[in-house]
């Protein structure tokens, strides 16, 4: 059976990083993957979406609106944006992180403030992480990613390979233990 994950944040999250730390894994543990991304204005703030098939056979690595098993969202307004591939009986995990989007900074827009709530009131299964939180008191906020990629795998329950191996070999090396130590705290908020 084939599993849809679609990752969502902002430019400069490391959102396209943690797919390729997620891919490297799942194909060592057997798994066929495909992979896709969408940069947005990334470079400006934009949007950064990963779409992520794996099983024992992909064919192709899009996936449509109502068909992901999981979101992850770097950004919880991202969180809501993504809300349309969510399958029914899906799940979502989220960080609390907030990043003001360019219409809401120039107060063209508002940004949404109930999304945890919108969220958990239209999807069951939702799993909020202070990911950002986190990863600021180790030291380096930019390790929010791996942070989210430690829970994404505690919640798909993908033991069986050497996650911080994966990790150590793809993160710059000056930032290899602090993101070991976001890993951990990752599995252990999911």
């Amino acid at each position: 059976m084939t599993k849809n994950i679609i990752l969502v944040g902002v430019g400069g999250q490391g959102t396209i990083l943690t797919t390729k730390v997620l891919s490297k894994g799942l194909v060592e543990l057997g798994y066929d993957v495909k992979m896709s991304e969408i940069h947005g204005m990334s470079q400006r703030g934009g949007t950064v979406t990963t779409q992520l098939r794996y099983g024992e056979k992909v064919y192709a690595p899009n996936i449509g609106e109502h068909e992901a098993d999981l979101v992850v969202a770097f950004e919880k307004m991202e969180a809501l944006r993504a809300l349309p591939y969510l399958k029914k009986g899906g799940a979502i995990i989220t960080d609390v992180r907030e990043i003001l989007p360019m219409p809401v900074l120039t107060g063209e827009e508002e940004y949404p403030e109930d999304c945890l709530k919108d969220l958990k009131q239209t999807v069951g299964d939702v799993i909020v992480v202070k990911a950002a939180e986190k990863a600021e008191e180790l030291g380096n906020v930019k390790c929010q990613n791996i942070c989210l990629l430690g829970a994404l795998i505690k919640k798909l329950g993908l033991d069986g390979v050497d996650w911080k191996a994966i990790i150590k070999d793809t993160v710059p090396a000056k930032v290899v233990d602090v993101n070991l130590k976001a890993y951990d705290a990752g599995r252990e908020m999911a």
